[in-house]
Order: C-alpha cells, then structure tokens, then sequence
C-alpha cells in the first residue's frame, strides 16, 4: 500500500470538499461530506483495496454522498422560512491564470449556485463533474451511474437551463473590488446618494435570516428601494456597539463580514456586479450559515434604543 502524505490527503480532502460545497451550497454538509469520503477511501486502502486513481475515488463517493444529501434535502428547502441562500464561502488563494481565476470564481458564483437548485441532483453532478472539474462524459457517467449518453444528455440539460438565466458580464477583479470598495465606503459613511449612484437601475437585494433573525422576506428590487433599505440598515447598525465591516472576498465576489470585536459574527454581504454598477447584493444573517466564519450572534439584541 503507498503511504499518503498529509499533503496527499489535503489535496483529496479539498477536492471532495469543492465538489461537495458547490452540490450542495453548505459548508458544514461539505465539510461532512469531505470527511466520510477521506473515511471511506482509507478504510478501502486498509483493506487492501487496488485504487488507481485517489483523487476519482474520493470524488466519486462524494459526488454520490452529496446527490442523496441534495435528495433528503430538497424538503427542507421547500419549507424554509424565506429565502435560502448558499453558505458564504472566503475564497482561498486564486490561480495566477486569470481565466482560470475567473472560471473558479463563477463556478462558486452566489449566483452560479441559486442556479443549480433549478436542477435535479444529478443534472447538477453531470454539470459540475464535467463544465467545472474537467471528468470526460465516460468519467461523470460512472460516477452517477449513468451511460455515457445519459451523462452528456444530463450535462447539456443542466447547462442549457442555467445559460439561460445566467448573467454574463466581463468585468475583471480589479474593477469588482473597486466598485466594492466605493459601495462599503458610502454604506459606513451613510451617504445615500452615493449608494445610488452605484447601483444598476434593476439592483436585486436579497436577504437570508432562516427566520432565525430579521431578514427580508423576500427579495427587495430596484435602485431607489434598495438604496434606502441600505441606507436604514447603516442607520441600524450604527446603534450596535462596536459592529465593523470586514472586506473580504466570499465565492469570488466582493463581500463583507459584518463583525464585532473578538471575531464574532453578525452577517455576511456578497456582492455581484457588471463591471458598472452593483447587480445584487446577497445579505446572509441566518446564524445556522454563519459557524465556520466566527461565533454567531444575533444582532437585533444588541442595538441600542435611539434616542434620537
């Protein structure tokens, strides 16, 4: 049996955790998931069990691990107290290629992945296996359990369904973090017409609480609606002591963790853009997303009364 390094490992436990992450939009599920298919395989190679492929192996079981999540999930969805978002996600250290920069940085898209809850568990596998980590139709097909046909029948279902729907706007990094910072920057200062100035005319604001804390019910558009809503939520946030927003970058977009001191949590921001104005803002404040960024804390028991 070849030893495995924990270098070794690491690299398995990643993949399994980025197929599983963007199968099922949860941090925690893909955590869990990563961890039963790194189980599995050592228990396999403790048994003596011939596996030419370390890396096929792994995603195989976690692919497959994470189509029945999305199974006994997909109730749970139905019946969640507005509306579900993906767990925000830190993006780790992006390639120096820029178009494989910006090919990650889609396939971890808030966006890209509210898309793939359109389609079946393993339309979604045969998508991702293929558009995004690169298996040939003979490989997503045995992972599925699928005939070669099936899994490109699969594929172009899925990928015609979210093409439809998905936005297209070439915009590079740079110029996303530079309409960030200015959008950050007019929120802490409280400058409405600021905020305006930089949203698309057709802005969407869209609030996760899981009805655990106060949240949008449903999604807010348009430029002046959204400015206010922003604009009263700074005047909110300005009640609780010590609250700060940490720019960060979350699912290869634009983000902000709203912390206070000690690293505790009170939500998160990702922003989507055209290169022009901000399209969307993702507002996640459900404390059940929030674990794997610091401790959560509900923050409407912390804003002082105004007495103003």
């Amino acid at each position: 049996m070849t030893e495995r390094t924990d270098s070794d490992l690491e690299q398995l436990r990643r993949r399994a955790f980025a197929i599983a992450y963007r199968m099922l939009g949860s941090v925690g599920d893909a955590e869990d998931v990563a961890q039963e298919a790194l189980i599995r395989f050592h228990s396999a190679t403790e048994a003596g069990e011939s596996i030419d492929s370390p890396a096929a192996f792994v995603a195989t079981v976690a692919t497959r691990l994470a189509i029945d999540e999305l199974r006994s999930a997909r109730a749970r969805r139905e019946s969640y107290y507005g509306e579900w978002l993906p767990e925000p996600l830190p993006t780790e250290e992006q390639p120096a290629d820029p178009a494989a920069q910006a090919e990650l940085s889609d396939s971890l898209s808030l966006a890209f992945l509210i898309l793939l809850e359109q389609l079946t568990p393993e339309q979604r596998a045969a998508l991702l296996l293929h558009d995004v980590f690169g298996y040939s139709h003979e490989e997503v097909a045995e992972v599925i359990g699928k005939s070669p046909a099936s899994s490109r029948q699969l594929a172009s279902r899925a990928r015609k369904r979210v093409d439809e729907q998905r936005p297209r706007f070439p915009s590079s990094a740079e110029r996303q973090r530079e309409l960030a910072g200015r959008f950050f920057d007019a929120v802490e200062e409280g400058d409405l017409s600021g905020l305006e100035s930089l949203l698309a005319d057709d802005v969407v604001l869209h609030g996760d609480g899981g009805g655990k804390v106060p949240a949008l019910a449903r999604a807010l558009r348009g430029r002046t609606r959204t400015a206010r809503a922003l604009h009263n939520w700074g005047k909110v946030a300005s009640r609780i002591p010590d609250a700060f927003l940490e720019r960060v970058e979350l699912n290869g977009q634009p983000g902000a963790i709203i912390r206070l001191p000690g690293g505790r949590v009170l939500g998160t921001w990702v922003l989507e853009t055209d290169g022009e104005r901000i399209t969307a803002i993702n507002s996640i404040v459900n404390p059940d997303k929030l674990g794997h960024l610091g401790e959560p804390t509900d923050y409407s028991a912390l804003i002082r009364p105004d007495r103003g």
